[in-house]
């Protein structure tokens, strides 16, 4: 089947383990997240297999962030890096073609898999206010102090966040009314941060399954507050995401299941004109090698880790935006009854 597959592709060929292998030398640069997050330890795996797989000389890239995630996906289509990822995968269909309003469109951008997170977007508030609703929120007007990422153009969680307070009627304009303030971080865990050391009083951030969040939920330094009904259906209209709710439980001072804001999933992103033979074997090493990257998320809870594992090839071909030609073509042959035997174990 491998070979099947292979003699369809100009530039592969296969080696004496049925593995696909590149018949000449390539340069790619990667672009990763801030440095020491999920999408530097993705790139990483990917380009350590993929060399494994490629012409000698072979070599590749990870670039770090300055700002928000978006630049990362702004240079991929401008062909400034070669793969870029993006979360959640909820906002990029309206991302290619412009829709969103949070950027002009991007219609180089195709994908070769998404990789599964399950995350949510959530509001939460110092228990000294009292405030146990958004409607509690709207109607007391608390002088919250409110940290969130920063809404700058380059930053999904930033902007994202802006309009999840737009669509509870709430905005940096109101809270200022209130003698409030919103203070504003790039990374989830700058923001945090100014929770911790008491700047900060009220958050508004994602990666929900970090023990950041649960520290500050559990040891009662913030309440979570559930996303209103109206808004979820104007933000799915807006940017393209669902309801997710936190099940009780999620924390162990969580008595009810909390209705959130879907905030999931890691969709892996080239260009178009990428040589179908690169793209091919991008593919076949997230698929094919996926239990090396399972493997350093495994000392972690699948429901609790920022890696959903284990990884489900079938769902990973079903992406928000079109596949790469290159995609496409292992997705529609590839065998997935059988997974590939490791030359090692994972280290992890």
């Amino acid at each position: 089947m491998v070979a099947e597959l292979v003699a369809q592709v100009d530039g592969l060929s296969m080696d004496e383990r049925g593995e696909p292998r590149l018949d000449r030398s390539y340069t790619l640069n990667f672009m990763g997240d801030w440095g020491g997050a999920n999408f530097h330890r993705i790139c990483a795996w990917l380009t350590q297999e993929f060399c494994d797989r490629a012409g000698p000389g072979t070599r590749t890239g990870i670039w770090s962030l300055r700002d928000g995630g978006l630049d990362g996906l702004k240079q991929l289509n401008e062909g400034a890096v070669d793969l870029a990822i993006c979360t959640p995968t909820g906002l990029l269909s309206k991302m290619l073609t412009g829709e969103s309003g949070f950027q002009k469109a991007m219609p180089h951008l195709r994908a070769i898999g998404v990789l599964p997170q399950n995350d949510r977007m959530v509001l939460a508030v110092h228990p000294k206010y009292n405030i146990n609703s958004i409607e509690d929120l709207r109607t007391r007007k608390p002088a919250i102090r409110l940290v969130t990422s920063t809404n700058d153009g380059t930053n999904p969680i930033g902007y994202i966040a802006n309009e999840y307070l737009n669509a509870h009627g709430i905005s940096k304009a109101t809270i200022e009314s209130w003698g409030g303030k919103i203070f504003t971080r790039h990374r989830p865990e700058q923001c945090v941060a100014l929770v911790e050391s008491g700047e900060a009083d009220a958050l508004l951030q994602e990666a929900i399954m970090t023990p950041w969040w649960r520290g500050l939920v559990e040891s009662n330094k913030l309440v979570p507050l559930a996303a209103e009904e109206q808004a979820l259906v104007s933000l799915q209209k807006s940017v393209g995401l669902g309801r997710n709710h936190l099940p009780a439980g999620w924390w162990s001072n969580l008595q009810h299941d909390l209705p959130t804001l879907d905030f999931s999933d890691f969709a892996i992103l080239v260009r178009d004109d990428m040589p179908k033979e690169v793209a091919y074997l991008l593919t076949w090493c997230l698929v094919e090698t996926r239990d090396m990257l399972e493997g350093q998320y495994k000392h972690i809870k699948p429901e609790r880790s920022p890696l959903s594992y284990p990884l489900d090839p079938k769902k990973m071909a079903q992406t928000p935006v079109p596949l790469h030609d290159g995609a496409q073509e292992y997705y529609s042959k590839a065998d997935f009854s059988k997974k590939r035997q490791p030359l090692v174990s994972s280290p992890f």
